[in-house]
């Protein structure tokens, strides 16, 4: 698992729980088959942010999985790009308003 520059400022912005409850939802939801859907954890229509987003109420967990072996059962780099927050119909990373 590996965070982003970025994805370290945007946790910086939220309070002491928020960063909490997503660090520990990125550990018990990404440290396993983070290439699985689920109800929580969607493959992402292309966008410039990233390929997979995980949701932890209103906080957005977005994420890219590199493989290091290409192979079945190979290991696989977790890189948290970016963390944001839905508040009603607006997404913000960062404190900016970003349209998916």
């Amino acid at each position: 698992m590996k965070f982003a520059d970025a994805a370290i400022t945007h946790l910086a912005g939220l309070t002491a729980r928020e960063r909490s409850t997503v660090v520990d939802a990125i550990e018990e939801q990404l440290s396993y088959e983070p290439l699985v859907e689920t109800r929580n954890r969607k493959l992402l229509k292309p966008n410039p942010i990233a390929s997979w987003e995980l949701r932890v109420g209103a906080l957005h967990v977005f994420y890219d999985v590199v493989s290091i072996e290409p192979v079945p059962g190979g290991s696989s780099l977790v890189r948290v790009l970016a963390v944001g927050k839905k508040e009603r119909n607006e997404l913000r990373i960062g404190g900016k308003v970003i349209q998916l």
